[in-house]
């Protein structure tokens, strides 16, 4: 968020401050005699290596370089495997989850798959993001009519944003100046300047708008409408829709490929993911899901997650409680993940070698090797988790 924001927010930090004292900065500690070192391990290891040092007689004579030296090569030695066994992991990352029902955010820390934190937020918390600069997470509070604003640092609360009434889905811009929020109350499209924090107006839309997504290039925002069944299109300029295009039953979320060829519209009730040719505002395709044993009904596409190189998209499929790996050129699936009850959302780590889903009715978040296409943690967070984003 920009600096007029950080100004506001530091002196809102008092009032939404959960209390909890701010974890010590590196050589910093709760008391007295705490170390210096800001690696404790390493500390540890030299004293250790000290004290056996002491209590060793002293070598003969002639042998006091070669005692030396080998003290020397023991210390370099154990220095070695302290640095090793302290480097941090690859993929340390923060992911927040927003839990619909508990009215919190879930903190995970992807080095330990733990809950680091619960953030108590507003009524009904679904779509989450975080600021391009990675400073602040904002989060739609449905039932408050808002978007809230975490300071990612402190995670707590310390603004919120103007939206229309009961906001689920937002976009941003990849400069993350503007921000377009789906209010599925009354129809509308509320448009955000996030540098000044100001409404700047409404664009209307079809019945019940969820999905959000906007253009690489910043310049068409697609929103799609839920009972209206359309996929709008709508210019950031001029903030006019300038085609609609007809998909399946229930459109819930919409995704661009990254090179912008082509945008994926899931449909909950239609049980299909149409694909959309952008220029000419036409399907051009679908993808469809048949998982043996499972009714048609119960397969319920909703969030999509697409690799960076456009090749492989993986699909929610709700209370089917699996997730579909599709081939992107193709459009074939070619593998479903089973993993908690009722998949809805998904995001990648930054580096992508890791994809969270949140699952609504069992409470947890599934975490799944991309590269392996498995499913290799469950970690349990909040009620009806819905949403997840992920920062360094």
């Amino acid at each position: 968020m920009q600096a007029e924001m950080s100004n506001e927010m530091r002196s809102s930090r008092l009032d939404n401050d959960d209390g909890a004292p701010p974890p010590p900065r590196a050589g910093e500690g709760w008391g007295e005699g705490v170390s210096t070192r800001e690696n404790p391990q390493e500390e540890r290891a030299l004293t250790r290596i000290a004290s056996v040092d002491a209590m060793r007689p002293p070598p003969p004579a002639g042998a006091v370089r070669t005692a030396r030296g080998q003290r020397s090569h023991m210390l370099s030695a154990a220095l070695l495997m302290v640095l090793a066994t302290s480097a941090p992991p690859a993929h340390a990352f923060i992911a927040y989850v927003s839990n619909e029902k508990s009215n919190t955010v879930s903190v995970i820390d992807t080095d330990s798959w733990t809950v680091t934190k619960t953030i108590k937020v507003g009524q009904r918390p679904r779509g989450i993001d975080l600021t391009r600069d990675g400073k602040f997470v904002m989060v739609a509070v449905g039932d408050d009519d808002t978007i809230q604003v975490i300071d990612a640092k402190t995670q707590t609360v310390v603004d919120s944003l103007p939206s229309g009434p009961d906001p689920e889905l937002f976009a941003q811009d990849a400069a993350g100046k503007m921000l377009y929020v789906a209010n599925e109350n009354d129809n509308t499209v509320t448009v955000i300047d996030l540098e000044k924090r100001a409404r700047l107006g409404d664009i209307q839309v079809g019945v019940e708008p969820e999905g959000m997504t906007i253009s690489p290039d910043g310049k068409t925002l697609i929103n799609t409408s839920e009972t209206t069944n359309m996929a709008h299109f709508i210019d950031t300029a001029s903030r006019q829709i300038v085609a609609n295009v007809l998909v399946d039953a229930r459109p819930r979320y919409a995704e661009y490929k990254h090179d912008s060829s082509e945008v994926w519209v899931s449909s909950e009730i239609g049980g299909t993911v149409s694909i959309i040719d952008p220029k000419k505002h036409e399907v051009i395709g679908k993808v469809t899901f048949e998982i043996p044993g499972l009714r048609k009904e119960a397969i319920q596409p909703v969030g999509i997650g697409m690799t960076r190189d456009d090749k492989t998209a993986f699909v929610a499929l709700g209370p089917a409680n699996r997730i579909a790996v599709v081939d992107v050129a193709s459009r074939k699936v070619t593998k479903y993940l089973l993993v908690g009850q009722r998949v809805w959302h998904m995001a990648f780590t930054p580096d992508e070698k890791y994809l969270l889903t949140t699952n609504g009715v069992s409470n947890d978040v599934s975490v799944i090797d991309v590269a392996a296409q498995k499913v290799i943690k469950t970690i349990q967070v909040g009620e009806l988790p819905w949403g997840v984003a992920i920062a360094p």
